[in-house]
């Protein structure tokens, strides 16, 4: 399986090779770069999280390979601009995991024995936490740190809001800098909630926006002390609405555009009744 996954791989970056020739290649992937690629790498991610959601595994195949595209495409680019190729990135990946799992291998790789791994989940986590901040002090001094230092610099701005939102709080938690029980991120929640309608009343259109910010964050927050992620629970949600928006529009006998508010809410609760 090995050579066959090896050779799989090699025919992928030889295509991907061709697909870049100056000469006889694509003239849209040598119009390309690792700028322009980018929306297409994390729309590819998202497609990989919804067949895996759907269960479809034709699908998620489908999807994965196109992910691998993505990183195939970006190491092309690199190693054509003299900065990297394919194979370092697989080494790099393959030294993180080995680095970061000492309670599974050895420095070389080699599965620890039995007697030499240890199996408090606690202690594992502390662990990778601490890995996790050396790797992060030893950037900063080899000078490799990202442009804006400090306890975020490596939290990736590309995230969507809620995601990133959730890694901010979870780092700054770290630090001992966090609600002690979920009741509490709770009435923050009802604090901010409090302060949009402030800005509402006040007409103060910057202000909503900031204090709305402020409650998506507490959320956030909350959904982490919850033991919940807020990137699916919000996947979720929206789902729901969705389902039983499709769900409510299929009772309007005049359809939605013939149908007023009063019409809608009656059938929307309808669609309620039958789900509960």
């Amino acid at each position: 399986m090995a050579e066959r996954d090896g050779a799989a791989i090699d025919r992928l970056r030889g295509l991907m090779a061709r697909l870049r020739d100056p000469e006889r290649g694509c003239a849209w992937d040598l119009a390309q770069t690792p700028e322009s690629i980018v929306p297409y790498t994390i729309e590819e991610a998202y497609e990989v999280a919804d067949a895996v959601e759907r269960g479809d595994a034709d699908d998620l195949r489908d999807e994965l390979g196109d992910l691998l595209l993505q990183v195939v495409f970006q190491a092309r680019l690199a190693e054509e601009a003299g900065a990297f190729g394919f194979d370092d990135v697989v080494e790099a990946i393959c030294a993180k995991l080995i680095r970061r799992h000492p309670h599974v291998f050895d420095a070389d790789g080699a599965f620890l024995q039995p007697g030499e791994r240890p199996d408090d989940p606690a202690a594992i986590e502390a662990a990778w936490a601490r890995i996790k901040a050396q790797e992060r002090a030893a950037k900063a001094a080899s000078g490799k740190a990202k442009a804006e230092p400090g306890p975020f610099a490596d939290v990736p701005r590309a995230l969507p809001a809620l995601a990133r939102a959730d890694k901010v709080s979870r780092r700054a938690a770290a630090t001992g800098f966090d609600w002690p029980d979920a009741g509490q991120v709770l009435a923050k929640v009802r604090e901010e909630t409090d302060e949009v309608e402030e800005s509402l009343c006040a007409g103060d259109a910057e202000a909503v926006a900031e204090e709305i910010g402020d409650l998506l964050f507490s959320v956030a927050n909350l959904a982490r002390h919850a033991g919940v992620d807020p990137e699916e629970a919000l996947r979720r949600g929206t789902r729901k609405f969705e389902r039983r928006f499709a769900a409510m529009a299929a009772r309007l006998d005049g359809g939605l555009e013939a149908s007023d508010l009063a019409t809608m809410e009656a059938a929307w609760q309808a669609v309620k009744r039958a789900e509960a």
